[in-house]
């Protein structure tokens, strides 16, 4: 199996790298970052100008009809850059839904605006107090005639502040999970934005009888919902893998000029044994990045196959992301280096589509599924 990217895909992840390393450095990201939206319209244009934002929606859509590999190599970029763009939430993911259940008339008003970067949406699917992979909801949704309400609270929605319109989770009359399209304007609907620890945004999102549209049939969209976030667990290894990349590049380089007792401190064998080890976790996050993006390209949307490479990336991340600010010393906690929110940006994927117990937790539930393997002889 080749690992390597063809010339078109590998042109596609320089043009990105060239656009986000032009468009932030530590300085241009904290004033981003502190803006009431957090994320750059400019940079949001250019993306759009390139085919980013279509990329994985179907050409008759709209789209660039790229595959998981392209998107996996943006989705590096991103990471590498620290670029606050919501290109997974308010595009990749809950476009994926409408893309794959969506009614033809929605397919074909939504997803070319996604492309455009015109439209913004947001899925609100989990819910106070619920774990990861939420496979019952509390909000409930009503149907009087041809028309449906909506009544309950989703938080966190991840950059639902800006979001113009939302895919709504909710329990059907009939049972299951059906996904609704909602105005984020609607009467009823009130959103309370506020910011996360790694400088995003998001907003809780309570919905009382508010106005709604199915997304294609109002039949248990739960199957759907699993292979959207397939896709986006594997979008988050991606973008780990480019954040880990800038991580290990930045402390090795620190590691290089710094220098204690006259001597830089690359020359402490204590401190370039904790850089191999951050190298080979790096390798590590890799390697399960490309399995999780490969299995994708071959048609294969595996829960279990996210899981085991989100368990694996999210343990790399970790122990990368504390290495790398530890060896910075004091600089390393600062907002004008940028190693630290590294490290704020991993804690917070760590904690998005399920954390490293919730991964483990179902895979560990999943061994009875297996057959044991007996060695002869033994």
């Amino acid at each position: 199996m080749n690992f390597e990217l063809d010339t078109e895909q590998d042109m596609l992840r320089a043009t990105v790298r060239d656009l986000l390393s032009g468009a932030y450095d530590i300085e241009s990201r904290n004033r981003v970052a502190e803006s009431d939206l957090g994320w750059n319209r400019d940079v949001w244009k250019q993306l759009a100008e390139l085919g980013v934002l279509g990329l994985p929606f179907a050409e008759e859509h709209g789209g660039m009809g790229a595959g998981p590999v392209e998107v996996m190599a943006v989705m590096t970029e991103i990471g590498r850059a620290l670029a606050p763009e919501p290109v997974l939430d308010c595009v990749y993911l809950p476009g994926r839904l409408v893309a794959e259940i969506g009614s033809d008339a929605q397919r074909s008003d939504i997803v070319p605006r996604l492309s455009e970067g015109t439209a913004l949406l947001a899925f609100a699917h989990d819910e106070p107090g619920s774990r990861w992979p939420h496979t019952e909801v509390a909000t409930t949704a009503a149907r009087d005639g041809d028309s449906w309400t909506l009544s309950g609270r989703k938080n966190p929605v991840l950059h639902g502040d800006c979001a113009d319109t939302l895919i709504v989770s909710a329990k059907l009359p009939e049972g299951g999970i059906g996904l609704f399209v909602v105005d984020a304007g609607a009467d009823g609907l009130t959103r309370t934005p506020y910011r996360t620890h790694d400088g995003r945004r998001g907003a809780q999102v309570v919905l009382e009888n508010v106005a709604a549209t199915p997304l294609g049939e109002a039949v248990d969209a739960s199957a759907a919902i699993t292979a959207a976030q397939v896709h986006a667990q594997a979008a988050l290894c991606a973008e780990v893998v480019g954040a880990l990349d800038s991580s290990v590049q930045l402390t090795t380089g620190y590691l290089k000029q710094r220098k204690q007792f006259g001597v830089p401190l690359s020359m402490f064998q204590a401190l370039t044994h904790r850089a191999a080890d951050m190298y080979v976790l790096y390798e590590l996050a890799s390697s399960m990045s490309l399995y999780a993006t490969m299995a994708l390209a071959d048609g294969i949307v595996d829960p279990a196959i996210a899981s085991r490479a989100k368990l694996q990336v999210g343990r790399s991340a970790r122990k990368i992301g504390q290495e790398a600010v530890q060896m910075h010393g004091g600089i390393g906690v600062t907002a004008e280096h940028s190693i630290g929110h590294y490290l704020s940006r991993l804690t917070a994927i760590e904690h998005t589509l399920g954390t490293m117990d919730d991964h483990l937790r179902v895979l560990a539930g999943g061994l009875k599924d297996y057959e044991l393997v007996e060695i002869a002889g033994m």
